[in-house]
C-alpha cells in the first residue's frame, strides 16, 4: 500500500474523482461522502458521489446532495451514469465500507475499475482492494476519519458550514449521540473544531432524530408493543418484521434505523437483534454491551461483520428459517452473555 502523502501529490492537480458509499448509507457513510466530496470540489477536482442504493429521507438535508447518484433496482439510467463515471475517474474513493460486497453491483465496476482506489473506513477484518487505505478501527467514525485527512494535508480552512454540518452528522450518529463506548476525547476535540467551522448540533440532531414521518413511529410503537422478544437466560432481546408488516405501515429507507437499540436498552440485556425482511433477502442488525463481540458472531453464522458492540448480518433463508438458526445458535455463546 502506498502511504496517504502518495494520494496528496496525485491529487496536487484536478482529477476525475468518484465517492463510493456503502448500500443503504447512514449519517456518516452520506456525511463522510459529502463532506470530503465538498473539500475535493474546492481543491478543484471532479466529484461525483455514488450510492448503491437510495438514502433515508431525513438526510436529504445534507448539503451537496445534487452530487449523489442513488441506484436502485429499476434505476437503468443511474446505472449507467455510475458505470460510466467509474470508467472515466483518475480516483475512487471508498468510504465507510472494507468489503466490496457491501456496494452490491457497483464492487464490479469498482473492482475492475483502472482508477487508482481510496479505502477509508473503521470496520473490522477490511478487503484489501485499495492502492491507498486510511483504516483505523478505533475511529468512532469515518467521518472523523476525513476530519483527520484533511487537517494532516493542512487545509482545515477550507473546511466550510457545510463540511462541517456533513462532517459532524456522521461523528454524533456513530457515537450514538456520543453515548457509545467509542466516544473518546478525540471525538469531542474533533466536535469542537466543526462547530468552530459553522457545525450546528441542535440543527443536525433535529433533522436525523427528530424528523420522524407518522408511519416510522406508528412502525416503531408496533414492533415494541407486539414485535419485542426477552430472553432472560441469554440476557437477549429480538424483534422480527415481515415484509407485509413493513408494508402495512408504509416502511421507507431508514426507518427501521435505531430500532434494534431500544432492545438492548432493557435493564439486563447484553444483546439485541432485529430481523427484517427486505425480500431478496432478511438484513440482521445486531447490538451488544461491554465485552460480547456481535462481530464474530455476525460473520461466523451471517455473513456480516462490522464492530465488536454493533454489526450487521444476512441470510438467505426466509425469516422464520433465520430465527430458528439465530435462536439455535444462541446456547453457544450463553456463557458469554451471562458473564
Amino acid at each position: 500500500m502506498k502511504d496517504l502523502q502518495g494520494l496528496k501529490t496525485l491529487l496536487a492537480s484536478p482529477k476525475k474523482v468518484v465517492i463510493v458509499t456503502h448500500f443503504k448509507p447512514d449519517a456518516d457513510a452520506l456525511g463522510s461522502s459529502l463532506g470530503l466530496a465538498g473539500y475535493l470540489v474546492k481543491k478543484g477536482h471532479s466529484v461525483a458521489v455514488i450510492s448503491p442504493s437510495d438514502y433515508p429521507d431525513f438526510l436529504a438535508w445534507m448539503p451537496g446532495k445534487e452530487m449523489v447518484i442513488a441506484l436502485t433496482k429499476d434505476s437503468i439510467v443511474p446505472q449507467q451514469k455510475a458505470k460510466a463515471l467509474i470508467e472515466a475517474c483518475d480516483i475512487l474513493f471508498c468510504l465507510d465500507f472494507s468489503s466490496l460486497k457491501r456496494i452490491n453491483e457497483v464492487g464490479d465496476m469498482v473492482k475492475t475499475s483502472t482508477a487508482k482506489k481510496v479505502m477509508i473506513d473503521h470496520h473490522l477484518e477490511p478487503e484489501k482492494f485499495a492502492d491507498f487505505e486510511k483504516w483505523d478501527v478505533s475511529s468512532a467514525s469515518t467521518a472523523e476519519l476525513i476530519f483527520e485527512l484533511i487537517d494532516e494535508w493542512g487545509d482545515l480552512e477550507l473546511i466550510d458550514q457545510d463540511i462541517a454540518n456533513c462532517l459532524y452528522a456522521g461523528l454524533m450518529t456513530d457515537t450514538g449521540g456520543f453515548r457509545h463506548n467509542n466516544t473518546t476525547n478525540k471525538e469531542f476535540l474533533i466536535a469542537s473544531e466543526l462547530v468552530s467551522r459553522g457545525a450546528n448540533p441542535s440543527e443536525v440532531a433535529k433533522k436525523i432524530y427528530d424528523t420522524n414521518s407518522l408511519e416510522r413511529l406508528r412502525l416503531t410503537g408496533y414492533a415494541l408493543s407486539q414485535k419485542l422478544v426477552v430472553l432472560p437466560e441469554y440476557n437477549t432481546a429480538y424483534m422480527t418484521l415481515t415484509w407485509e408488516e413493513l408494508r402495512q405501515f408504509g416502511s421507507q429507507t431508514g426507518d427501521t434505523e435505531g430500532l434494534v437499540n431500544y432492545g438492548l436498552s432493557i435493564k439486563g440485556i447484553k444483546m439485541a437483534v432485529l430481523m427484517y425482511d427486505r425480500k431478496e433477502e432478511i438484513k440482521l442488525s445486531f447490538r451488544s454491551l461491554a465485552d460480547f463481540d456481535v462481530n464474530a458472531l455476525a460473520r461466523k453464522h451471517f455473513e456480516g461483520g462490522g464492530h465488536k458492540n454493533a454489526s450487521g448480518g444476512q441470510s438467505k433463508q426466509n425469516l422464520e428459517e433465520t430465527l430458528k438458526k439465530f435462536l439455535a445458535i444462541l446456547p453457544e455463546y450463553k456463557a458469554d452473555l451471562n458473564k
